[in-house]
């Protein structure tokens, strides 16, 4: 059903997680700090990572931008556990590429809704290119060009791209991109898409991020 790393030095946390996950029919490879994780993904790839941020040695933040960095693992949906109180801890978490976060007490349904929305967009294709003035997308490799240059997008943002894309004939609400991104509503503190669309257009360069504006008070539309 689905291959899952969980990094997580509380144990009594990534067991909770690990038997759950298992629950669902998730296969559960769980870990006690980031470096050996790393070292595993390296010759078995998982379907999503669950990290927390706060892990002895190598923290979760910088075995984040490591996997982002790696030409293999780059695409690997990423989901970040913070502490209730911790709102930088989420801020950062996203600006460094993870695609969703989760904080400290969270339910076991919640988490297996956030996988499951996660997982289900890695796995569509469309082998159709599309086209809109400089920008390019291939999503049967999931690559973006600007002006044919490579962008190298997360999978979140990527995500938003295509949708916006393909709903470019109208304004997409705020709470429609969360709801349909990440697959939960919007509660009205969450940063999540002002960061994701933020980096977006800055990846996508000065021209190309023009076509993406921004509707004030409700949401953004895609200008071909």
């Amino acid at each position: 059903m689905g291959y899952i790393y969980v990094i997580e030095d509380d144990e009594s946390i990534r067991e909770l997680i690990k038997i759950a996950l298992e629950g669902f029919g998730y296969t559960i490879r769980a870990y006690e700090s980031a470096e050996p994780a790393l070292e595993d993904m390296k010759d078995e790839k998982p379907d999503l990572a669950i990290f927390d941020i706060m892990l002895p040695g190598m923290d979760g933040l910088t075995a984040i931008r490591h996997i982002r960095k790696d030409t293999v693992l780059k695409d690997i949906p990423i989901i970040c556990l913070t502490a209730k109180d911790k709102e930088l801890d989420k801020v950062a978490g996203l600006d460094v590429g993870a695609d969703d976060y989760i904080t400290k007490p969270f339910g076991v349904l919640e988490l297996a809704a956030r996988i499951r929305s996660l997982t289900r967009r890695a796995g569509k294709e469309d082998e159709q290119e599309m086209i809109s003035g400089s920008i390019r997308i291939n999503p049967m490799t999931r690559e973006v060009f600007v002006k044919d240059q490579l962008i190298d997008l997360t999978f979140k943002e990527y995500e938003l791209l295509i949708y916006l894309f393909e709903n470019s004939a109208r304004v997409v609400s705020r709470d429609e991109m969360l709801n349909q991104i990440w697959g939960y509503e919007y509660d009205g503190e969450s940063r999540t898409l002002d960061i994701h669309i933020r980096t977006l257009r800055g990846k996508l360069g000065p021209l190309a991020a023009e076509s993406i504006k921004t509707i004030r008070s409700v949401g953004y539309r895609f200008v071909k």
